[in-house]
């Protein structure tokens, strides 16, 4: 199939898709299909060679690699279960995908759906006696390991089911505290306006679904977080406001060492940052912002972020933040379209900031666009790409 009857082919089915959607959910998923017909054209010149075509387009540091894990259709958030090294990934459509390599030689046997019929099930997290968790839309669901088929289809088990319905910013983020509640990230669900709990948050809540409350608040759109493997302290990614110019406000990366936090927003157009919301100028914020650890230029999208815990990487990696910039969709030059690299100390001062992989833009042309990272049990480092529909691998030897 040529590329542009595939881009036909995603056009007709967006369009479907965004008249079904508004149709069910009214205006609340307005800004959810807009998002969709905004983002970047698949570029023919790089679609026509194929994804391992591109491959050396990455440019990595001295001894990393990257090749194709698996091709999984919108591949977004990443989970990884230590039975078998088996991959869960989350999607905005409706389906989980399990991903599988049994004997562990690094070549995936098996992508398959796990779990079909789900309400943009993009949030994924494992627990260490084998429950995955999934965060849609409205709800959060679990499937327990000694139960679930990773080969088959599986139903749900409801865990807590009254997160609040809206379409923009409407796809969860989740992940399993050292405290082994689960974390999910609630954006607010506009690009600039007042928000009321648990929108504009980052929520906790027992396994059980019992005990939900706000754990950090005032946040435009968090897309990823994780918990410092030494610390156990939460660091987490936010996107700035669209439609203020090219470079404000900044991306930022948080850190909230202890509930009850307030990172700025609506105030400041973007969380931890310090460029006010022209429709709050002047008003007086509730209580004290608690500011970035880290920013990142404007529009770069910066959403999932792993601690890396592994040894297979040279020393200077161990506990380094990974994040994955997804890229701008309405800058007049495109950034992101990255992962880069963020190392902190104990008291969560910046040490360094770098780019770590890039390569998925090509003269202003996006071929790939990284979501989410995770880690293997070897200590490669796998990344996931909606835009090209694959999970890549990282991996590092001497060179």
């Amino acid at each position: 199939m040529s590329a542009d009857k595939m881009l036909r082919g995603i056009e007709n089915r967006l369009v479907w898709g965004g008249w079904m959607l508004m149709w069910k959910h009214s205006w609340q998923w307005i800004s959810l299909v807009a998002c969709m017909f905004l983002l970047p054209a698949a570029p023919s010149a790089f679609a026509q060679g194929g994804v391992e075509a591109n491959l050396p387009l990455i440019d990595l540091p001295p001894g990393f690699s990257i090749e194709v894990y698996a091709r999984v259709p919108e591949a977004r958030s990443l989970a990884v279960g230590r039975v078998l090294d088996t991959v869960f990934v989350g999607t905005r459509r409706d389906s989980v995908y399990a991903v599988l390599d049994r004997d562990r030689d690094g070549i995936v046997e098996t992508v398959a759906p796990f779990a079909r019929g789900l309400n943009v099930p993009n949030g994924v997290a494992v627990s260490e006696d084998g429950w995955l968790y999934v965060a849609e839309n409205t709800r959060i669901v679990g499937f327990s390991q000694p139960e679930f088929d990773p080969l088959g289809l599986n139903e749900p088990i409801p865990i807590y089911q009254s997160l609040p319905a809206y379409g923009a910013h409407g796809w969860r983020y989740l992940a399993l505290g050292p405290d082994d509640k689960l974390y999910v990230a609630l954006g607010a669900p506009c690009n600039i306006c007042e928000v009321e709990d648990p929108m504009g948050t980052i929520s906790r809540l027992n396994r059980d679904g019992s005990g939900f409350e706000v754990y950090a608040s005032g946040i435009r759109n968090s897309v990823g977080l994780d918990f410092h493997p030494e610390t156990g302290i939460l660091y987490f990614t936010n996107n700035g406001a669209d439609r203020l110019g090219d470079d404000i406000p900044a991306d930022t990366l948080l850190r909230a060492p202890e509930p009850g936090l307030f990172f700025g927003f609506p105030y400041m157009a973007s969380s931890g940052d310090t460029t006010p919301s022209p429709a709050f100028a002047g008003r007086e914020m509730p209580r004290e912002m608690t500011p970035a650890v880290a920013k990142i230029q404007a529009h770069s999208a910066p959403l999932g972020i792993h601690f890396y815990r592994g040894e297979q990487f040279p020393a200077q990696y161990r506990n380094v933040a990974f994040v994955a910039e997804h890229g701008s969709w309405n800058r007049s030059e495109p950034v992101g379209y990255q992962v880069s690299l963020f190392a902190f100390d104990e008291e969560g001062k910046l040490l360094r900031q770098e780019v770590f992989a890039k390569g998925w833009l090509q003269g202003g042309r996006p071929w790939g666009r990284p979501v989410d990272i995770d880690e293997l049990s070897d200590g490669s480092l796998l990344v996931s790409d909606d835009f090209a529909g694959i999970v890549y691998r990282i991996r590092y030897r001497d060179p």
